[in-house]
């Protein structure tokens, strides 16, 4: 019961009980009486100047000056009326409430219990002594015994309220668990369905296309020669449609949930050799990384080998990832023909996605031509072990839309995911 509102109405409560058992005698009134009036005043001030402040305050030394203070408080009005005792029910569950440690109340309760037995042998002469003996030490054991069961108590429901934040923690992580695995199978079908339904039309198409202008390269004339030239357009189209279908294919695809960031990082440079021939390097060397980190990190990487495909016209690429101060940076070069004029928000999605996934962890993101041509990409999350991590989105947020890649083209924002 820390509420102090709740000790102010049990202090007056008291007061007020102890001045009405002087009252109900009759007068004249006595130095006994006028004593307990005084002592109960001192008892209100002393409360209110002093031990009021330290309700919830677990401390030693102001819990000393409490149980002082109270012990003298009752072993002066017992000495005066020895139904002062009454005041017990205020100040033995007070001192528990302020007390630091099981202990120090135990030593309290036996503190105010002695001055007790003192007031009475005051009070009485040698032969208050057994009844002073007596009641201290009745009123000290059910203090104890209640303080310790109340205490217990407490214990336990402190306990349950531990367990049942854990519980509901580790219930969270469940949830983001299963949304996180929500969201990769649901890339590996949309990945599945680009792939078996456009880009084997496409494919299809180009073929068609290729047949086509191959039965015309025996025809002469105005109109063959303006038949083959769309002809040529339309497999050229279909071509370039292909290769973005397959671009989005390879950044849908989702990567094991128990890869690391630098296995990650591998399969995916393999795979984006093989479908482009671009030869793509790939060195990793940074630690302290948030499994949250990592995940933008490697779609900054997708996102970046996907504009080397479309825009770079580049023979070599590489990605590196490592600490530099308080972040872990991956950088994305190539030997292309550089950015131009590409920045976010000017033609397409693919940088604005990077910006805003940098953005939402606290980083940093920067595109520029590189200094032997080309272009880098760099982009910087914070250390998980060099500073908290400022705001972190959820797992199954989209990066956001944005913006433009480094060519003008269009391509899809990627979703979070586990690497």
């Amino acid at each position: 019961m820390l509420n102090r509102r709740w000790w102010d109405v049990a202090a007056i409560a008291v007061a007020s009980i102890l001045v009405l058992f002087t009252l109900a005698d009759p007068p004249p009134y006595g130095p006994n009486d006028w004593g307990v009036w005084a002592t109960t005043g001192a008892f209100l001030v002393f409360y209110y100047a002093y031990a009021r402040a330290h309700v919830g305050i677990d401390r030693l030394g102001p819990h000393l000056v409490v149980t002082i203070g109270f012990a003298v408080l009752v072993g002066v009005g017992a000495a005066f009326e020895p139904s002062f005792a009454i005041i017990q029910v205020f100040v033995y569950p007070f001192i528990w409430t302020t007390a630091p440690s099981i202990r120090s109340a135990l030593v309290s309760n036996v503190l105010i219990g002695a001055a007790l037995a003192a007031g009475y042998v005051v009070h009485f002469g040698p032969s208050g002594i057994v009844a002073g003996v007596i009641s201290a030490a009745v009123s000290v054991g059910f203090s104890i015994a209640l303080g310790l069961w109340i205490s217990n108590i407490a214990r336990y429901g402190e306990e349950r309220g531990r367990l049942l934040e854990e519980l509901q923690a580790t219930q969270g992580q469940l949830a983001a668990m299963h949304r996180d695995a929500g969201v990769v199978e649901e890339r590996a079908r949309l990945a599945r369905e680009i792939h078996d339904t456009i880009a084997q039309s496409l494919t299809g198409l180009v073929m068609v296309a290729q047949r086509t202008g191959t039965r015309l390269d025996g025809i002469e004339g105005e109109a063959a020669a303006s038949a083959h030239a769309d002809v040529e357009l339309m497999e050229q189209m279909a071509r370039e449609a292909l290769t973005e279908a397959r671009g989005l294919v390879a950044s849908l695809a989702p990567v094991e949930p128990g890869a690391g960031l630098g296995d990650a990082l591998a399969r995916l440079a393999a795979s984006f050799e093989r479908e482009t021939g671009v030869v793509v390097t790939v060195a990793t060397s940074a630690t302290g990384l948030s499994r949250e980190h990592e995940v933008v990190l490697l779609r900054s990487a997708q996102e970046g080998l996907a504009n080397v495909r479309k825009h770079a016209s580049a023979r070599h690429a590489a990605v590196t990832v490592e600490s530099v101060g308080d972040e872990v940076v991956l950088t994305v070069s190539d030997d292309g023909v550089g950015p131009g004029a590409a920045a976010p928000g000017s033609s397409g999605f693919g940088l604005t996605g990077i910006r805003d996934r940098t953005s939402l962890v606290g980083g940093s993101f920067t595109i520029e031509p590189g200094d032997g041509g080309g272009t880098v990409l760099r982009v910087g999350v914070p250390r998980a072990d060099a500073a908290a991590d400022p705001a972190t989105p959820d797992s199954s947020t989209p990066a956001g839309r944005g913006a433009p890649d480094a060519g003008g083209r269009v391509s899809r924002p990627t979703t979070e995911e586990t690497p």
